[in-house]
């Protein structure tokens, strides 16, 4: 009798062993396949009402992943507290500066301050008053509708100095767009003629792709068109109208991302940075910056 209850308490030790062996088994299975949260500064949504997105997939995506060639690649940038260069996705197979392409400016303290302007939300004026006061050169990069459709802004930035760059016909994906030379070409020149048949001038060769979506062949199709890329190492969540981010908030943000050679990326339907602009500026200055223009870009 001793040695038959001997053998039901060792049977019953054994099933639990083995049921807890199980359920470890399940809790790291699962762990693996849940996908790994996304570290919110180096991911944005996407944006509405044909604007681009700032800062895209983050960077643990696997090398391997990534292929050149046609593959839709997504710009995003890394921020640092340190005041260096951001760090960005080099697993790509090429070099962005084989095709003209650039996210920094310069390697002195120098930074380029540009707008994306989809659509026109009643703020650029009041943007254009702020460089004038202030002297500081952007760009604007524009698409077609916007040309079209707010002529004497146009006018105004031509006249006052900034550059008007090119931010495409219909804000598409321009890799969808690579398949179709015709159709890749068209979302670029139609802007340009937009834009010369309103001022008589020609446009500046600057390109800022639509939603920050690029492959090897975008990048080599625009720059065979005479163009510069240009993406960027600064931008925040300013583009949803109805969600505008607290002013301080986005003055800090502003401030402890400068760096030598940034490239900012603001979008002007913000409420926020059109209050806080004025500010940005002086502080950024005292920091001992100078504004430039895109004509002053620098290789490496």
């Amino acid at each position: 009798m001793k040695k038959i209850s001997q053998s039901f308490i060792i049977a019953i030790i054994l099933i639990s062993l083995l049921g807890l062996a199980s359920c470890q088994k399940q809790t790291v299975v699962k762990d693996i396949e849940d996908p790994a949260p996304t570290p919110q500064e180096t991911v944005q949504p996407s944006e509405q009402q044909a604007q681009s997105a700032e800062a895209l997939p983050d960077d643990n995506v696997p090398s391997q992943l990534v292929n050149i060639g046609s593959q839709t690649l997504n710009w995003y940038f890394v921020r640092n507290s340190d005041h260096k260069t951001p760090g960005i996705n080099n697993d790509i197979g090429f070099n962005l500066a084989d095709y003209d392409a650039y996210y920094i400016g310069s390697k002195e303290k120098v930074i380029f301050l540009t707008f994306d302007e989809g659509y026109e939300n009643g703020y650029t004026p009041e943007i254009l008053d702020v460089l004038k006061a202030n002297q500081v050169p952007a760009a604007f990069f524009v698409t077609g509708p916007y040309v079209t459709g707010n002529p004497e802004l146009i006018k105004r930035m031509v006249a006052e100095g900034h550059i008007v760059g090119n931010h495409s016909q219909t804000h598409p994906s321009m890799p969808a767009k690579a398949s179709n030379s015709k159709e890749f070409n068209r979302e670029i020149t139609d802007v340009a003629r937009s834009f010369q048949d309103l001022t008589g001038k020609e446009m500046p060769k600057f390109f800022r792709p639509p939603r920050g979506e690029y492959s090897e062949k975008s990048l080599q199709m625009t720059e065979e068109l005479g163009y510069k890329t240009i993406f960027w190492s600064f931008a925040y969540q300013d583009w949803l109208v109805d969600q505008q981010p607290d002013p301080e908030a986005s003055y800090q943000k502003i401030m402890q991302g400068t760096h030598n050679g940034e490239i900012i990326l603001l979008h002007a339907v913000s409420s926020t940075n059109t209050q806080i602009l004025d500010r940005v500026i002086k502080d950024i200055k005292k920091q001992g910056y100078r504004f430039a223009p895109l004509t002053e870009l620098k290789k490496g």
